[in-house]
């Protein structure tokens, strides 16, 4: 299907709910609440979470792999792997993504604008990375872009020194920032 639409009555009234994680054993791309896969999606004022936890590892809130899908006014709620942007190009625009490791990641070529990226208390064990950029090919011309957009702590996150903003995820990876 192509040129499909989803407009809610808001990012926090209309939401799409799930609780898939890794450490139940299910593959990482499996974990996602909703996916993405038709041409042309378009969605407005919605929101999508996994409520799986922090100590059931990757639990993806939304994976797409749709060209040209476009989010406005949305939020993506999760901890580690929120928001997989997995391949393709995708926009998001105005939209508030929450997470703790690696939870925006992918290999698609995606642009995320005056966005409010807002970073969880992680585990003991662990470290915030907000974006992992998965590209392999160093002839691809995928990457992610951050432009205009506000990263901000969670109230219960405790800033400390092991905090990074953003983790090439494979071989060729990149992440590209705009902060103002």
């Amino acid at each position: 299907m192509v040129n499909i639409t989803m407009y809610g009555d808001g990012s926090q009234k209309t939401i799409v709910t799930g609780n898939k994680n890794f450490a139940d054993g299910v593959q990482t791309f499996r974990t996602a609440t909703f996916a993405v896969l038709g041409e042309g999606f378009l969605c407005k004022f919605m929101g999508f979470r996994n409520t799986a936890g922090p100590e059931k590892h990757q639990a993806v809130a939304i994976r797409v792999q749709a060209d040209r899908a476009i989010f406005l006014n949305c939020r993506f709620e999760g901890y580690q792997d929120t928001l997989y942007a997995q391949t393709h190009r995708q926009f998001y625009r105005s939209c508030v993504i929450t997470g703790t490791v690696d939870f925006i990641f992918g290999d698609a070529t995606s642009v995320f604008q005056n966005c409010l990226i807002t970073v969880r208390k992680p585990l003991e064990n662990q470290q915030n990375i907000v974006t992992a950029q998965g590209r392999i090919d160093g002839h691809e011309t995928t990457g992610i872009v951050l432009q205009s957009c506000r990263i901000e702590p969670d109230k219960d996150l405790v800033p400390c020194e092991e905090q990074d903003q953003e983790l090439p995820w494979k071989t060729h990876g990149r992440n590209f920032q705009e902060l103002l």
